[in-house]
């Protein structure tokens, strides 16, 4: 019994939650006015501030004529429903109202800058309108844009008595000067009656103006954010739904992350193949060749034959070497062994060019992480080496909350771009197998920097 209790308390607060959370989301949306400056000046150059002044002065039309249009279509629909002509009147009603609630939607994106996602279920394939109707009545969604519609006349109201109040007096208090003009005096009362009788003893009249100016900006943008909240939690998607398409974001962006590794993979296994073809196995093929001839020739030319035994020993020198450097792209011993650090300053102490590495992480992150973390440098390093004419570069690997962040900038000549097929691309893949991410900032002309954003369970 405690369980439930606790359970619904938590989620009711997660319900809560998610309302606020549609309504103030910005992440790539336009200010809203649930993230914008309270800062009177702010607001003053903000359009949201007189946009949001202008739907709360027509908005009462909408609530007045919505309310209309429900009171006489449901009262009809609901009368006729004995003689069936009510079906197709309430059907009607139901899309126009569904209409409705989707220009609502636009209105508040427009005035208040706060997108509410659409919640409706999907409609049924094919041209028959009775199952799109039966779908559409079984939304729950439609019932809310229903309610939404009803009480927003009452709501509209309220915001237009307030909202003419406040501009109102602003305006008269600040365009004083201009009524004296005109009309040869007026008489304010602020508890003390003050006549002016001129434009200039109006004045002073005009300063309070300013204060009732950013009351009203204020009062407004108070009535903006609760209006946007109001639709966001009656014409957005439920908690559920939220919760549903995160998931199926989330679910994609981890089938596209789990294709890419794949891929990663296979582009490894390829260009591991091709070394050992092209490289070592040539040259151990060669060196079982000079052999051979060696042992041929051993007796009838011995100087020949050490001849071709050194030859063969140095081409055994250079399989060796190659088979380290094939090792060492796989993954390295000293990356194993000692950490990031030291294998990234081995790195930077073959690079062509001055390299300062900068690594403070406080602890070990896991294996995957450190070796994505080495080639993304590595590979970055390769490129600055062939093509960005750089005379200095930096490496710095920082933790930044559950991230390990990488960033490997240069003063080159920029313009590196993240081809596909191409090395920027392929460190992309390597990142996204730990749903990380990398990015490259590199303007023509330069600097370049290479970011990539790993995350990391410490």
């Amino acid at each position: 019994m405690g369980e439930s209790s606790k359970d619904g308390a938590g989620g009711a607060v997660r319900w809560v939650a998610a309302r606020w959370a549609t309504a103030t989301r910005a992440g790539g949306e336009p200010a809203s006015v649930m993230n914008r400056p309270w800062h009177p000046l702010a607001m003053v150059a903000s359009s949201l501030t007189w946009r949001s002044a202008l739907y709360l002065a027509v908005s009462l039309a909408f609530g007045l004529g919505w309310f209309v249009v429900l009171a006489v279509g449901l009262a009809l629909s609901v009368g006729l429903l004995i003689i069936w002509v009510g079906v197709p009147l309430l059907a009607l009603l139901m899309v126009a109202w569904r209409f409705g609630a989707v220009l609502e939607r636009r209105l508040v994106r427009a005035a208040f800058g706060v997108r509410i996602p659409s919640p409706y279920r999907p409609l049924p394939a094919g041209r028959n309108p009775l199952a799109k109707l039966r779908r559409m009545a079984a939304d729950p969604a439609t019932w809310k844009d229903l309610l939404y519609l009803a009480v927003l006349l009452p709501i509209t109201m309220f915001e237009f008595v307030v909202s003419a109040a406040v501009w109102a007096g602003a305006g008269t208090l600040l365009f004083l000067p201009v009524v004296v003009a005109v009309s040869g005096g007026a008489e304010v009362n602020f508890g003390v009656s003050y006549w002016a009788g001129n434009p200039v003893e109006a004045l002073p009249v005009s300063v309070v103006g300013l204060g009732f100016l950013v009351l009203a900006m204020y009062v407004t943008r108070a009535m903006a954010m609760g209006h946007a909240a109001f639709a966001a939690l009656m014409l957005g998607p439920s908690p559920s739904q939220t919760e549903n398409a995160a998931l199926r974001e989330r679910t994609e962006h981890l089938r596209a992350s789990r294709a890419r590794g794949v891929d990663a993979a296979e582009f490894e296994r390829r260009r591991i193949e091709r070394d050992l073809h092209d490289g070592a196995q040539q040259r151990l093929l060669a060196v079982a060749m000079d052999i051979g001839r060696a042992r041929a020739k051993l007796d009838e030319d011995p100087e020949g034959a050490r001849a071709l035994i050194e030859q063969a020993h140095a081409g055994t020198r250079e399989a060796i070497s190659e088979l380290r450097d094939l090792a060492r792209g796989i993954y390295p011993a000293i990356l194993t062994d000692r950490g990031l650090d030291p294998a990234l300053s081995g790195l930077a102490g073959r690079a062509p060019v001055p390299v300062e590495v900068e690594v403070d992480l406080p602890e070990r992150p896991p294996a995957a992480v450190e070796s994505i973390a080495y080639f993304i440098v590595a590979e970055s390093l390769a490129n600055i080496a062939k093509y960005a004419r750089a005379t200095r570069a930096t490496v710095r690997v920082t933790r930044e909350d559950r991230l390990v962040v990488v960033e490997v900038s240069d003063d080159g000549v920029g313009g590196a771009v993240a081809r596909p097929d191409g090395g920027l691309a392929g460190l992309a893949d390597r990142a996204a197998t730990i749903d990380g991410t990398l990015t490259v900032d590199s303007p023509p002309g330069g600097p370049t920097t290479v970011r990539a954003e790993l995350p990391c369970t410490w």
